[in-house]
C-alpha cells in the first residue's frame, strides 16, 4: 500500500542564493557555499526525486509513478500526463535579484523544446524589510517599446515592482515577465518544467568573470505585453479554514492556516496531494500510518488516499495542490 511520501531534498548553488535554506528552513547544503533553491518534489529528467523513508525508499518518484500510475497521481491525472509527474515544488532563497526572465507556454515549449510550459506561484515565506520582486508590466507596451527600453538598459521603467510581506502569494501564467528581488524566501509550486528565458541579469558575472546567457530573442515569442490591474493574488486568511488561492488548469493550490488540529477529505480528488509546510509542524495520519511534518517539509500524497488527519499542538501552515 503507498504511503505519504517525502524525498531526498536537491540543492542548487545558484549566483543570487543565500543562507535561508539553512538557517531559515533547517536544511543542511553543505559543502555548496549557497543555496539558491532546493527542488522538494520532481520529475523532471535531470533532477528526479529520490524517495527519503519507508519502503519504497531509494526509489525514484518516476519509477514508482511507472509502476503504480493512478494508484499515485490519480487515473485522471495519469490519463492527461502519463509517466511525466506534471508537478514541480521548490523553495528559493534569493540574496540577491534573480534575472528578469520569463517562461514559454505549453504551445511553444511543446514547439521549441518538446515540454510542458511554465505556469507557476510564489507563496512568501519570509521577506526582509522593503524586499520587493517584479511581475508583469506597469503600462501597455508592445514589442518595439519592450525592445527599445530593454536595448537602452531601462527595462525596469516599464515593469511593475511590488513591495511584498510574508503570506503574499502571487501567481504568474506563462509568458509574465517577472524576478524574485533580494530578500525574499520563496515557496514556488510551478509545472514541471525548467525552461527560463533570460532577459536581463543586472550585468553580473560569475567568479570566473563570466556573464550568463541571455535569451534576448527567444523570450519576444513568449512574452505577455499586456498590462494588468492586480498582480497579487487575493485570498482569504481567516484561519483555521481551506482558503483557495490559486486555480488553473495546471494545479489548485489552498492555504491551510490552523491553530489546532483538523482533518482532510479527499474522496472527491482523483489526484494526488502535495502539503509544502511554510510554518509551524504537525503530525499526518494516514492509513494508519504516522507522518511528522515541519516547516520546510514536502509530503506527496497518493492518490489513493483519502481519508488524512492533521495533528498539532503548535499550530501550522501549509500549502496544498493537486490537479482537478
Amino acid at each position: 500500500m503507498l504511503y505519504p511520501l517525502k524525498f531526498r531534498t536537491i540543492f542548487k548553488d545558484k549566483i543570487w542564493g543565500g543562507e535561508k535554506i539553512k538557517t531559515y528552513l533547517g536544511k543542511n547544503f553543505s559543502p555548496l557555499p549557497n543555496c539558491g533553491e532546493t527542488w522538494e518534489i520532481s520529475g523532471v529528467k535531470s533532477d528526479v526525486s529520490i524517495i527519503a523513508d519507508g519502503e519504497l525508499a531509494g526509489q525514484s518518484l518516476a519509477s514508482v509513478l511507472e509502476n503504480r500510475k493512478g494508484e499515485l497521481v490519480g487515473n485522471t491525472v495519469y490519463s492527461r500526463f502519463g509517466n511525466e509527474f506534471p508537478l514541480l515544488v521548490k523553495f528559493i532563497d534569493a540574496n540577491d535579484d534573480l534575472s528578469i526572465q520569463v517562461h514559454p507556454d505549453d504551445r511553444l515549449a511543446k514547439e521549441r523544446h518538446n515540454s510542458f510550459g511554465k505556469t507557476e506561484m510564489w507563496y512568501v515565506i519570509q521577506a526582509d524589510p522593503g524586499s520587493t520582486l517584479i511581475t508583469g508590466f506597469n503600462q501597455k507596451v508592445d514589442e518595439q517599446v519592450y525592445l527599445d527600453k530593454l536595448n537602452g538598459g531601462k527595462l525596469t521603467d516599464i515593469l511593475n515592482q511590488e513591495q511584498v510581506q510574508a503570506g503574499d502569494i502571487y501567481f504568474l501564467p506563462a509568458g509574465r515577465v517577472h524576478t524574485i528581488g533580494k530578500g525574499l524566501l520563496i515557496a514556488e509550486i510551478q509545472q514541471t518544467s525548467d525552461i527560463t528565458y533570460r532577459i536581463y541579469d543586472f550585468d553580473r558575472v560569475d567568479d570566473k568573470g563570466k556573464a550568463r546567457e541571455l535569451h534576448t530573442e527567444e523570450a519576444l515569442a513568449a512574452l505577455d505585453y499586456e498590462v494588468y490591474p492586480d498582480y497579487k493574488t487575493q485570498y482569504s486568511k481567516t484561519k483555521n479554514e481551506v482558503a483557495e488561492a490559486v486555480r488553473c488548469d495546471y494545479f489548485t493550490t489552498n492555504v491551510l492556516d490552523f491553530t489546532g488540529s483538523t482533518s482532510r477529505d479527499y474522496s472527491a480528488f482523483d489526484s494526488f496531494i502535495i502539503h509544502v509546510c511554510v510554518s509551524g509542524s504537525y503530525t499526518l495520519i494516514a492509513n494508519g500510518t504516522t507522518t511528522e511534518v515541519k516547516i520546510g517539509d514536502c509530503v506527496l500524497l497518493p492518490a489513493t488516499i483519502k481519508n488524512v488527519e492533521l495533528d498539532t499542538t503548535s499550530g501550522f501552515k501549509i500549502l496544498e495542490s493537486y490537479i482537478e
